[in-house]
């Protein structure tokens, strides 16, 4: 048995890539941790690992709290972290969704290749740059008028199909169908809404980006042709979430439930962990509001495929539809969802807290499109813009060790404080276009500095140990092209 201390956290590993937090007084499970031996070094190097083991003195949690490979501090719950929670007896908790509710990423497929893009890059980086909204505040693509802000939190992407933004496969191939029905726009308060009425379509700043990649590797050829993918064709990822509406619904109810559940708080070891009981009116309240935020993400991210479905039709003068522009997949982080597992040989509902983690459901499971059904859920997991994405999909084990989750990027080294103190934009964009030929375009320089390569930790590594435990399994991996931030 291999021990790992780190200052007052002690884990085993009770099996290769499985580091055990034991649990001791006021912990409700033990808490996991999936990683190499590498990858836990720097897991240890910030509060990651006290920040799981807090998340077990949560009421009603189930097995164990769990820490993806890619975990690293966050609020309250690390990101990388994992929750399951009973509906019925246990809680919800905002600081396990966070503030940027349903960040998530997509991968649009085309058809074209890397050689019909050569010697273009800086206009098609120009192009989208132009076509999508980027950066602090306001701007987006639609109006945010009264009814279009209420389709879009009601009805999420079926909104966005009727409103001639979306395909009916659009909505076949992403997650839940891109629109939670459990979503009450009433508990989403006016502030959130008027911070959300102008962003509809657009990326954001910090990590939130839109990139041009070229598929470089294939692992499982048979998963990858059912994923429509192959060598050297060209993709398109957009990763943002919700914006100022979800952060604003995070804010909300973090205020209520300080109010509300002082009592509670009282009893956990952070008050960052703030949670409603599973039954009260503010968790419902919460639950409604958070849905609607989910749907209000997807049709952020719809909004965004559709401009850059226009912005390729106009670059390669070819209609998008010729151009094979399809959605591969859409998979949400950020997100507490109420799904049924077996925990102890019962089936339970419960409520599924991904901060920072995808959903990663196997071959077989009914929630998987049917297109996919046989092979597994597309899970998108990106790089930086220095070392590429993987394509995964859900794994057999990932029911039984993860609740169907698995990580969702590579997972941060660096703030973003000590980020632009080590690097300069603008010597990160000429590095990468001239050492990679990865061409980025940004609003400011810190921004690129902040992501530069160097402050991501080896998502190789990261999709390495996803694929071992069989939680997620490598598909493809992609590489930079042409990337644009906020």
């Amino acid at each position: 048995m291999t021990t790992f201390d780190a200052d007052d956290v002690t884990l085993e590993e009770v099996e290769e890539h499985v580091w055990e937090i034991a649990r001791e007084d006021g912990m409700n499970t033990p808490a996991r941790v999936l990683a190499s031996e590498a990858l836990l070094e720097e897991i240890a190097d910030d509060d990651t690992l006290r920040q799981i083991r807090n998340v077990t003195h949560l009421p009603g949690v189930q097995r164990h709290a769990l820490c993806m490979p890619d975990g690293h501090q966050g609020y309250g719950f690390p990101v990388g972290g994992v929750a399951a929670i009973d509906a019925e007896d246990g809680c919800i908790s905002p600081g396990g969704v966070g503030f940027d509710i349903n960040c998530g990423v997509r991968m649009v497929k085309t058809n074209l290749t890397y050689d019909d893009v050569r010697g273009r890059e800086e206009e098609l980086v120009d192009a989208l740059f132009d076509a999508v909204p980027t950066g602090l505040g306001g701007g987006g693509v639609v109006n945010g008028d009264a009814e279009t802000m209420s389709g879009a939190l009601s009805r999420g992407l079926d909104w966005a199909h009727e409103a001639g933004y979306a395909t009916r496969d659009d909505l076949k191939h992403c997650e839940d169908e891109g629109m939670r029905p459990d979503a009450e726009p009433a508990k989403v308060s006016q502030k959130a809404k008027d911070r959300g009425r102008n962003q509809l379509g657009s990326l954001g700043s910090g990590n939130h980006f839109l990139e041009v990649q070229r598929v470089t590797d294939v692992y499982r050829t048979d998963v990858a042709d059912s994923f429509g993918l192959e060598a050297d064709q060209l993709v398109v990822l957009i990763h943002c979430g919700s914006r100022g509406l979800g952060h604003q619904v995070c804010s909300d109810y973090l205020r209520r439930i300080e109010e509300e559940y002082e009592e509670f708080l009282a009893d956990l070891p952070d008050d960052n962990l703030a949670a409603a009981p599973a039954g009260s009116d503010l968790a419902e309240d919460y639950y409604g509001a958070m849905c609607a935020a989910i749907n209000f993400a997807w049709v952020n991210r719809q909004l965004i495929t559709h401009q850059v479905r226009e912005t390729f039709a106009d670059v390669f003068e070819t209609p998008w539809e010729e151009l094979g522009m399809e959605l591969l997949y859409d998979v949400a982080h950020n997100i507490a969802k109420k799904e049924v597992h077996e925990v102890d040989g019962e089936q339970k509902e419960l409520y599924v807290h991904r901060k920072g983690a995808t959903r990663a459901f196997p071959a077989g499971h009914p929630e998987v499109p049917s297109a996919y059904r046989d092979v597994g859920q597309p899970v998108i997991i990106p790089g930086s813009m220095g070392a590429g994405s993987y394509v995964l999909r859900g794994g057999e084990e990932s029911m039984a060790r993860t609740f169907g989750s698995t990580a969702h990027g590579a997972g941060r080294l660096m703030s973003r404080t000590q980020a632009k103190r080590e690097y300069r934009g603008e010597d990160v964009q000429s590095d990468l276009q001239e050492h990679e030929h990865v061409y980025v375009k940004a609003e400011s320089g810190a921004t690129v500095a902040e992501e530069a390569p160097g402050v991501y930790k080896d998502v190789d590594e990261v999709v390495r140990v996803s694929d071992e435990l069989g939680i997620g399994d490598k598909v493809a991996r992609t590489y930079p092209v042409v990337n644009i931030k906020g």
